[in-house]
């Protein structure tokens, strides 16, 4: 029987009321589905996926309260380190309601990667992203590999192997 007061219950309720926003007139991507192309303002201008035609990008949607999106910040710190020689571009979508919110996260956990911001809430509809943190793998002729929905530590193995087998593919 599950227990409405436990704090356990509020908190998934909670996270899954957040969810409900996105999942409002989307739709999923699958594999092999080109990569909906974006144009949103960065810390560096503008950040146009179709920009980065050529190379494998690894596109996250964050939130500056989002608990995993936290923890995923040092992997994909590392991971754009290790691979930027080989092609690889991380892009973070920052999705909070106010882009200080995400400007303050960032001060606490710098990023290594471009990092946009989508305060409307528009890009994740086109994506069909229903949680956070969700990440997408798109290979070098722009067409999606993989999608991710949230992260833990346990997921750093496997993610780092679908990126290198991207960055190894042929175009």
């Amino acid at each position: 029987m599950i227990n409405c007061k436990s704090k356990k219950f509020r908190v998934i309720l909670l996270a899954l009321s957040l969810c409900v926003g996105f999942s409002e007139s989307t739709f999923a991507l699958e594999a092999g589905n080109k990569a909906p192309d974006f144009d949103l303002p960065g810390d560096q201008g503008m950040v146009k996926l179709s920009k980065s035609e050529g190379s494998v990008v690894y596109v996250d949607f964050w939130a500056s309260w989002c608990g995993p999106c936290r923890q995923s910040f040092s992997w994909m710190n590392d991971t754009q380190e290790k691979y930027r020689s080989q092609g690889l571009k991380i892009i973070g979508i920052n999705l909070d309601a106010k882009n200080e919110d995400a400007k303050k996260f960032l001060t606490q956990i710098p990023a290594k990667f471009t990092i946009a911001y989508d305060s409307k809430g528009v890009i994740p509809k086109n994506y069909g992203v229903k949680g956070m943190p969700t990440s997408f793998l798109i290979g070098r002729d722009g067409k999606i590999i993989f999608q991710h929905l949230g992260f833990k530590d346990a997921d750093r193995e496997s993610l780092d192997k679908q990126i290198k087998a991207a960055l190894e593919a042929r175009k």
